[in-house]
């Protein structure tokens, strides 16, 4: 049941960075299902309970511990994977964690991607295309009631979501001054909404807390519970990064550019509706809401328009937003049964790919 267009990457090398983060153990895992042949470049997973361990990543794809600041090591190791495809998505991708340390969030997020391209432009005998992600919070958000589209201004008033907008402009430049260059060479930036699926241990994420929290018979604490995202489980954008790499391939010139890779309007929930889906089907449980007093601010409305991806790559979102609650909730609840993480994963990646689109 695999798309044609994916299942073209069977066979394909591809240089995979984050391959040790939540949503690159998911790209990877997939790359792996699909048959390609996987080389990850990133800093070592952080513990045991890392979907990169739980997947035993390690030992199935060719990985090379190592910073996006090391400039040096980076084009190594993506010389010695001589790659057809680059799939970036090593980041500092917590908002909060960037006012901790804008120093490093603007190290690995700016300059860690001027290495990435850099180190593309030695290697570009053999690239033919690079998916290049950065994030939904790249655009200026002026709290809109109507989703961004991919030409509409950069900005961020947080150092994450500035770090973004900063490595998208980088790519711009190298695409205009050096990569347009290359006819062979597809490259694509992408841009996805906020993301949601088992096997995510970053802090201060809201289905990490909730989970951890109705596990633990505690109630779900909620900062802002009436901040809206469009929420989508991780397999719907990471499915849409494969379905552009396979079209980069085809075609380098056509399918150039920025991309957004959201659900649709349905999907657009507050935290406090998420919450309560995740009780609902978890069984039990209880939500509250708990300010917390001197947080740093974060966005309270941030939505994405994909009609770019819809009609010209034929992209569109499997999951309602039932159903990703439903995966992700299920996921963890089955791991904590005992289930294997490895066949939970391959399991709902095969259930995607044999859905049809939902309804808007």
């Amino acid at each position: 049941m695999v798309s044609p267009d994916i299942a073209s990457l069977a066979g394909k090398r591809v240089f995979l960075t984050g391959d040790t983060g939540f949503k690159g153990a998911w790209m990877a895992h997939w790359l792996v299902h699909l048959g390609a042949e996987v080389y990850g470049y990133a800093r070592p997973e952080r513990t045991p309970d890392d979907l990169f361990a739980a997947l035993d990543l390690r030992s199935r794809i060719s990985h090379v511990d190592g910073e996006l600041t090391d400039a040096t090591a980076l084009l190594k190791a993506m010389r010695a994977a001589e790659p057809e495809v680059v799939i970036h998505m090593a980041a500092q991708a917590l908002v909060r964690d960037s006012y901790v340390d804008p120093v490093e969030t603007y190290q690995t997020n700016v300059m860690g991607s001027v290495h990435l391209l850099e180190a593309l432009r030695q290697c570009s005998d053999s690239v033919r295309a690079l998916v290049y992600v950065t994030s939904d919070k790249c655009y200026e958000n002026r709290e809109w009631i109507y989703g961004y589209r991919e030409n509409d201004r950069l900005g961020g008033k947080d150092p994450y979501s500035a770090s973004k907008a900063a490595a998208e402009l980088v790519f711009s430049s190298y695409q205009q001054s050096f990569l347009n260059d290359i006819p062979h060479l597809g490259t694509a930036t992408v841009r996805a909404g906020n993301v949601i699926g088992g096997g995510d241990w970053a802090k201060d994420r809201i289905v990490v807390d909730a989970v951890r929290a109705l596990h633990g018979n505690e109630p779900i604490r909620l900062r802002n519970p009436g901040s809206t995202r469009p929420w989508q489980h991780v397999i719907e954008p990471v499915g849409g990064y494969l379905h552009l790499a396979a079209r980069l391939l085809e075609d380098p010139l056509k399918y150039r550019g920025a991309w957004n890779f959201g659900p649709y309007n349905s999907s657009n929930k507050t935290v406090s509706q998420l919450a309560d889906a995740i009780v609902e089907t978890w069984g039990a449980g209880e939500v509250v809401a708990a300010p917390e007093t001197g947080s740093p601010a974060e966005a309270g409305l941030l939505l994405l328009n994909c009609d770019k991806s819809n009609l010209h790559l034929n992209w569109r979102p499997k999951w309602t937003f039932g159903d990703t609650v439903h995966h992700t909730v299920n996921w963890y609840k089955r791991m904590w049964n005992g289930e294997s993480p490895m066949a939970i994963t391959s399991e709902q990646i095969e259930a995607y790919e044999g859905a049809e689109p939902c309804n808007p």
